[in-house]
């Protein structure tokens, strides 16, 4: 009996790339049975078959792209106002692979404010959330408090059901209406057990879709307009539910679809069953108006929860916010635009898009996604897992020209991968 392997990665890559090349029209499982029939001395699973044929570009894609994967899908807001936030750009639709995007009309000089922008709803980062949850930042724009007496706590903490949430404004107050009511351990106690799974796995991307729940939901109860607009802009993140995500392969491990259930549990008893009657009068005061059925669907069903998972997932930045304007960018590794958070003495949650050099008009404007420090073959690992293929970026395709001639660019592309590294901890505020 033959003794069974696992060969290295290059050995197999070369292996599955001549079953392509000579087998073109074949699918996954077709080629896997091949590789094993030639090499019945290995052990390879289908999925990491399935891997090596996606970073290569060689699989068969439904949304009719290529390299071979599910993307994720966007749609345009209708009748975003772009204007409000900068007069020199525009959103365009690129294709179906690749979505909106952001494009200078204008010429944007470097070091440029392009625009600022607010979150549409903020999970901030787990430090600054505890600071929140222990009167220590404001519970709107997690900015640090400090003694002023302009700071107010929420007007429904009281003895027997206190809300440790408190604001640096009157102004914060009122702006944290559209989604601390349910939030709030005073007003919806439902919502507690999901706000701690979140925080207990630190588990930002539910968290967030928590706080979007709770903008719509309101939204829906306050009028039809306001409804709609949240609901449109809600329905236009990118998405890339957390199923699609395993069966091609892109997490980072095996799917927990036990944490999943769990989870959707939480959130369907947070804010559409609570478990029980003290907590359903609770959640009714704050809902007033019956939800319509497609919109109970679209947000409290498992697979669309899933969606949502992956939604938040692919459009926080890493402050923790979703913003509206911001989620058009795509990424570069070797972006033209950076995002910073320099009003941390007045709304720390606000961004600012910086031209990192001088852009042309109809040039795209572009941020990086992934740690710039990283070496080729990592960064596109990790768009990968995401689902947004194999990088083709300026950069990466350099990179991949000089690695096959056998030579690279050396001191050059280090000095490259630290001035990105440097534009990172710079946006979070590290440096």
């Amino acid at each position: 009996m033959t003794a069974q392997v696992t060969p290295a990665e290059e050995q197999l890559k070369s292996a599955l790339l001549a079953l392509k090349s000579a087998n073109p029209t074949q699918g996954i499982s077709k080629i896997h049975a091949q590789l094993l029939a030639a090499h019945p001395e290995w052990t390879v699973s289908e999925k990491r078959t399935r891997k090596i044929l996606q970073g290569e570009g060689l699989v068969n894609n439904a949304n009719g792209g290529a390299p071979g994967q599910l993307y994720p899908s966007s749609k345009l807001i209708e009748g975003l106002d772009v204007a409000k936030y900068s007069t020199k750009i525009e959103v365009r639709f690129f294709s179906k692979v690749k979505g909106k995007g952001l494009v200078a009309k204008e010429p944007i000089k470097e070091g440029e404010t392009i625009w600022k922008e607010d979150p549409w709803v903020l999970a901030p980062e787990w430090d600054l959330y505890d600071h929140q949850m222990s009167s220590h930042a404001c519970g709107y724009c997690s900015t640090p408090l400090t003694p002023s007496p302009l700071i107010v706590p929420c007007p429904a903490s009281s003895s027997s059901m206190p809300c440790p949430v408190r604001f640096c404004s009157r102004l914060c107050l009122s702006r944290s209406g559209k989604t601390h009511p349910l939030l709030c351990v005073a007003r919806n106690p439902a919502a507690a057990p999901l706000l701690h799974f979140a925080r207990k796995n630190q588990w930002m991307a539910l968290h967030a879709l928590a706080q979007c729940t709770a903008r719509v939901l309101l939204a829906y109860n306050q009028g039809e307009k306001t409804f709609e607009e949240d609901w449109e802009v809600m329905r236009s993140f990118a998405q890339l539910g957390m199923e699609e995500r395993a069966k091609g392969g892109w997490l980072n491990a095996e799917p927990d679809r036990a944490m999943w259930k769990r989870a959707h549990k939480l959130y369907r008893q947070a804010f559409h069953e609570p478990p029980t009657d003290a907590e359903k009068k609770r959640l009714a005061k704050l809902l007033k108006k019956p939800l319509r059925p497609d919109v109970a669907d679209a947000l409290f069903d498992y697979d669309a929860f899933l969606r949502g998972l992956g939604r938040m997932s692919l459009n926080l930045e890493a402050h923790g916010g979703l913003y509206v304007l911001h989620s058009h960018l795509n990424h570069s590794c070797a972006p033209n635009a950076s995002v910073r958070h320099l009003d941390q003495r007045t709304a720390l949650s606000r961004i600012t898009v910086l031209a990192r050099r001088d852009i042309a008009p109809g040039e795209e404007l572009t941020i990086t996604y992934v740690n710039p420090d990283l070496p080729l073959e990592q960064r596109r690992r990790q768009l990968m897992e995401w689902g947004f293929g194999k990088c083709v970026c300026e950069r990466c395709v350099r990179e991949e020209r000089g690695k096959k001639a056998g030579a690279g660019e050396g001191q050059s592309e280090e000095v490259v991968e630290a001035d990105l590294e440097a534009e990172l901890k710079a946006g979070l505020g590290v440096m």
